[in-house]
């Protein structure tokens, strides 16, 4: 086994343990030694795995021994266990988990012949290797084709291109909101749009009877390349377009008909219609913050009628206008993947760090909620982090207005399970555990700053149930490996109850 493949196997093997642990097992004594033992909850099996940040090293209890497991045995057990838990199968999600640890090889035999990118922030939104912590197969790009088709469009590569550009009839152009920094980028002939495509999509659709007859019937021309290349960010299907004397820097999302962690990522018609109600109420949001938070506006839509989920583009702000002057924008998910430029690298005590994230990210997600009635989908993914020439936190920025959720147009349960879904389980949690992996001594003091965070802003602003928040056992978490073995919907994925690291165990910490 070669390195690439040894450590594909084990960065495949550490979210797919996530998932059985948090969503299949329960533990069976106490850890010992640096390893822990969990029962299967269905199949009833032991399971020991090397404790730390991520877990490791699996091993399966066979009634006389421990039989470490590779990824493909992982995957194995993973099914069973899901089918003694569902009573069905799903040899699709077994494939894709087993394509994901190919498409790991893949990808960091192509990043190690890569130049990464000279920008800090680029770099940090290109080094998710490993991907979501808590997905069974973060990497898998079903529908996509083999490796080598779609390793030129991977952020973990590195990748940059020329996007394809198209010009839409103007009676076939189907516009929403301000759509002119399209029009910025390149020229159209007369009595058409101009359109970028992602080239992905490009390919993987250009050949669908649709698309062909809109080519033929002059709905659709093909105007070649861009001069310039676009630069993948972390959401794979959305890019980066540097900003030039004639226009501002800015964001690009596309229909992407690929499945990506939990979807296929076609933008649908619906989400289009949402997008350009929900963005308003979000920017109005921040607009009205007395603070140096911000949200990536996305100004407008572009698509072709009739193939209105195969080729729309959306305008969304860059980052330019929105930075405090001096500061460097970070991708907080990379945070604990780690990059070349990470602001954790310098830490000497994770408390200051920690506390001035909190005071970045926290108060800016509780205020859209509580004055404004929008649930930001503030995960790692969305949230970027600005810091100074320290490499301290001084701003938190949000996107994706897509994952946004707009009150009283979403019930407000379902809108408040997804905010403290993303702020407490998958953003808050997540920078934790790296930060008490990387500084043990230190571990049990960053909970009780969170909770002080939470509570300065409930006493300053009041939070509708701040006490409920800060007093519950646990808070919801989304089971990815339940969710997608029984192909719930994207959008309405399963969630289960972990404990709520804001709940103290010793109450006076709160006051020390």
């Amino acid at each position: 086994m070669n390195a690439f493949a040894r450590t594909s196997e084990a960065l495949a093997v550490a979210p797919l343990l996530n998932c059985l642990l948090r969503e299949a097992a329960d533990p069976a004594g106490e850890p010992a030694a640096g390893r822990a033992v969990h029962q299967l909850r269905a199949c009833g099996r032991l399971l020991r795995v090397r404790t730390g940040h991520r877990p490791s090293a699996p091993e399966l209890w066979t009634g006389g021994t421990w039989q470490p497991l590779c990824h493909a045995d992982l995957v194995d057990l993973a099914a069973h266990e899901m089918r003694a838990a569902t009573g069905r199968p799903n040899t699709a999600l077994t494939a894709e988990m087993t394509a994901g640890r190919t498409a790991l090889e893949a990808l960091l035999a192509a990043r190690a012949r890569t130049a990464p990118p000279d920008d800090p922030w680029l770099r940090s939104e290109q080094a998710l290797v490993m991907g979501h912590p808590y997905h069974p197969a973060p990497k898998a790009r079903s529908g996509g084709g083999p490796p080598d088709t779609w390793l030129r469009y991977a952020p973990e590569a590195h990748a940059r291109f020329p996007l394809v550009l198209l010009g839409v009839r103007e009676d076939a152009a189907a516009d929403d909101g301000d759509t002119r920094a399209l029009d910025a980028l390149g020229q159209a002939p007369p009595g058409h749009r101009l359109l970028p495509v992602h080239p992905w999509q490009f390919g993987l659709t250009h050949r669908l009877p649709a698309v062909r007859a809109a080519f033929a019937d002059g709905r659709l021309v093909r105007l070649g390349v861009t001069p310039w290349e676009a630069r993948a960010t972390s959401s794979v299907r959305t890019v980066h377009i540097r900003r030039t004397p004639e226009r501002p820097d800015l964001f690009l999302k596309f229909s992407l008909e690929v499945q990506i962690t939990n979807d296929v990522r076609r933008i649908r018609r619906h989400e289009l219609r949402d997008v350009r109600r929900t963005d308003p109420l979000v920017v109005a949001a921040f607009r009205a913050m007395d603070g140096p938070a911000a949200w990536l506006g996305e100004r407008g839509h572009r698509t072709v009628r009739g193939l209105e989920e195969t080729f729309p583009v959306i305008v969304r702000e860059g980052l330019d206008g929105h930075l405090l002057p001096g500061t460097t924008a970070v991708l907080a998910a990379a945070l604990p993947e780690g990059f070349d430029g990470n602001p954790l690298d310098r830490l000497a005590d994770p408390l200051p760090w920690w506390s001035a994230y909190l005071r970045s990210v926290v108060p800016p997600v509780l205020e859209a909620y509580a004055r404004h009635g929008v649930a930001v989908e503030c995960h790692l993914q969305n949230t970027l982090v600005a810091v100074d020439a320290d490499g301290t936190p001084v701003q938190a920025v949000f996107r994706d207005t897509e994952g946004a959720k707009a009150i009283p147009d979403t019930p407000r349960e379902i809108a408040r399970q997804r905010l403290v879904y993303c702020l407490v389980v998958n953003n808050l949690i997540e920078i934790a555990s790296v930060l008490a992996h990387r500084f043990p001594r230190s571990a049990d003091a960053l909970w009780p700053v969170a909770r002080r965070e939470f509570e300065r802003y409930d006493k300053e602003r009041g939070f509708p149930g701040a006490e409920a928040l800060l007093t519950a056992p646990t808070v919801p978490a989304k089971a990815n490996l339940l969710s997608r073995w029984i192909d719930a919907d994207g959008t309405e994925p399963r969630y289960l109850p972990v404990p709520n690291p804001l709940v103290l165990t010793n109450p006076a910490a709160s006051a020390s």
